[in-house]
């Protein structure tokens, strides 16, 4: 019993003394923690080096105004943050590419020209790094404050009246979009001017900061710009987002642009490779086995699950080439779908295209295609659906939708426009007011028409040339067949018509500077074209000599119009009119109000006037004659 208390005694007494080294051994392991906490690539003892030593600078412009700017006045969108650190990135290592060219060891030990993006979602961070030209302590300096530093107000003013606002590569306004989404910026950059990497950190607080880097030279020449995200912005922390408006922003930059992602891999297990050369040994020593063995086999290969292990690789997400870039030449018809179905999203081949590039007061390239199937909502959307071609600024997707681009009856067109004279770093709602854009949306719609009536020409020759083979008595029955066949077939034009007809009627109906180069496309049934659509032109040419106006008449149907009695004497009379069938035919006409100089009339309106023969013009005098004692 004495012994037992004593043992008790002793277990008392030594609790306090294992609770106490328990407490230290787990203060120990947070210590170690701590230090081995690394963010961005510093670690405690890193940061704490660099609080000591950094430089603090302050803003000269209010920050608060700045972020006002910013946030308010440039950006509706907050991902453009990351079109704007990645344009940078491209933009910085342009200037390298041009520096290696006249320098050969410029690029020294760091040859490849790219751009890495990755996330930490223990951190909360999202990394841009690049190998472009990098900056020194006074780049990082002037540079990463040249809106602050040039004073709000004068860049208020400056924006007012139109100035060059194109501050691309200097990290200015678009450097100061990523706190749109971080609360702090941490900017790690090496030049080949200066020996040391510098690190510029600033949290929006008027301030910034500025430290050689304790961990040396880690990048050998570049930016690292790291954003430490805001609470309403992780979502950018999802490998799928990040990888989504990466590829959106930087698809067709010509420098290779990758993505850090999460793989899953079967892991290959090397013991279960030693235990098969074994079994292999043991089955040439013996080769009798007993069945216990054989069991006992069975049962070690079904515990044995494959593993998995989590493995880290660099997507690149910009493999889409720009060919509008190249000359029409080098670029293949298959390249040429190929586009159009990845910016389009369309399952068709195109109907056609117009690639060209616009010179004189203002440059810019472009790849425009027409759909061969019409969108089935198109009309249902016509006063809200925006523009679909995209709109490009150095290779750099600046709107995927525009308003103004293009005018609303032309919405179905496809493609891309990329200009050099255009300010990349402003927000889409400033573009439009822009003069270069309206520029860039004439001669856009300039050549969208032609293409168009490149179209329709051709399609129109063809049926000229149908004619005229038509009046040969000599053919043999299989040209014959050939040519019916031929003539049975849909044209290009005919096809887009059939589609998109009632868009070229609007656009007759609302685009008055277009409106004549408009009508020559229009396409109307008549009284003597069994049931295909004719051009204006086509009536103009088949009319009679004495005849001063274009006739029509509207319906509900072609069934309908012709048993009108109206339109019995224009039968009788030989006299073609335009058979009006579509709700918007009509308004159209109206709007054109003259062809040529022949006015489009209505006979179904009592005014109606038809030119009489000389035959007819004698009888009514006779009878005029014999009722004039009446």
């Amino acid at each position: 019993m004495m012994l037992m208390r004593r043992l008790f005694l002793l277990a008392v007494l030594a609790a306090p003394l294992l609770c106490a080294v328990g407490a230290e051994d787990e203060a120990a392991a947070d210590e170690g923690k701590a230090e081995d906490r690394v963010v961005d690539g510093f670690s405690e003892a890193d940061r704490a080096q660099m609080a000591d030593t950094s430089e603090k600078h302050e803003f000269q412009a209010e920050v608060n105004r700045l972020m006002d700017i910013i946030i308010n006045s440039l950006y509706t969108d907050k991902q453009v943050f990351l079109r704007e650190l990645v344009s940078n990135a491209a933009d910085a290592l342009e200037k390298a590419r041009f520096h290696s060219v006249q320098d050969d060891l410029y690029l020294g030990d760091t040859k490849d020209l790219e751009v890495k993006i990755e996330h930490d979602p223990d951190a909360k961070t999202i990394s841009i790094t690049d190998t472009g030209i990098g900056m020194s302590k006074a780049d990082l300096i002037n540079n990463l404050g040249t809106v602050a530093k040039s004073g709000t107000t004068n860049f208020l003013e400056a924006m007012a009246e139109g100035a060059d606002t194109n501050l691309i590569g200097q990290f200015g306004v678009g450097f100061y979009s990523a706190f749109l989404v971080a609360d702090k910026v941490t900017v790690t950059s090496k030049c080949n001017d200066d020996p040391v990497q510098h690190v510029w950190e600033s949290s929006a607080d008027a301030s910034f900061t500025v430290v050689p880097d304790p961990r040396g030279n880690t990048l050998g020449r570049g930016s690292r710009v790291t954003l430490h995200l805001k609470e309403d912005a992780h979502d950018y922390l999802s490998e799928d987002k990040l990888k989504e408006a990466s590829k959106k922003y930087s698809q067709f930059i010509q420098f290779p642009i990758y993505v850090k992602v999460k793989k899953e891999v079967d892991a290959e297990a090397e013991e279960d490779d030693d235990d098969d050369d074994d079994k292999e040994d043991e089955e040439e020593k013996d080769d009798v086995e007993t069945k216990d063995d054989e069991d006992e086999d069975k049962e070690e290969k079904e515990e044995k699950k494959p593993t998995k292990k989590t493995v880290y690789e660099w997507e690149q997400v910009n493999t889409q080439k720009a060919i509008w870039l190249r000359a029409k030449e080098d670029v293949t018809e298959e390249e040429y779908t190929e586009f159009y179905k990845s910016i389009s999203k369309d399952y068709l081949d195109p109907l056609s295209y117009t690639h060209f590039n616009a010179e004189g007061e203002i440059e810019f390239k472009s790849i425009l295609y027409l759909p061969k199937k019409a969108p089935f909502d198109m009309m249902d959307n016509y006063w809200s659906k925006k523009s679909e071609v995209k709109l490009f600024v150095r290779r750099v997707l600046v709107a995927e939708k525009f308003d103004e681009l293009l005018p609303r009856y032309l919405n179905f067109v496809r493609g891309v426009v990329d200009s050099d004279d255009l300010p990349l770093n402003v927000s889409r709602e400033q573009l439009q007011q822009n003069k270069i854009m309206k520029v860039i949306s004439k001669k856009l719609v300039r050549k969208v028409l032609e293409l168009m009536k490149k179209l329709a020409k051709e399609e129109e020759s063809g049926d000229d040339e149908d004619e005229e083979k038509e009046d040969e008595e000599e053919k043999e029955e299989e040209k014959k067949e050939e040519k019916k066949d031929k003539a049975d077939e849909e044209g290009t034009w005919s096809k887009f018509w059939k589609e998109f007809n009632k868009n070229l009627k609007m656009g007759c109906y609302e685009d008055d500077s277009n409106r004549s180069k408009l009508s020559k496309l229009l396409r109307f049934a008549t009284t003597k074209s069994e049931g295909k659509e004719i051009s204006l032109d086509k009536y103009l040419d088949r009319m009679q000599e004495s005849q001063e106006s274009i006739y029509y008449m509207s319906g509900d149907s072609m069934d309908v119009m012709l048993k009108a009695p109206a339109l019995q004497i224009f039968k009788k009379k030989d006299i073609e009119v335009l058979m009006l069938s579509d709700h918007l035919d009509e308004p159209c006409l109206q709007k054109l109000a003259d062809y040529e100089g022949k006015k489009f009339v209505s006979i179904q309106k009592a005014d109606v006037k038809l030119d009489e023969t000389e035959e007819e013009k004698k009888r009514f005098s006779k009878v005029k004659d014999m009722y004039k004692p009446l």
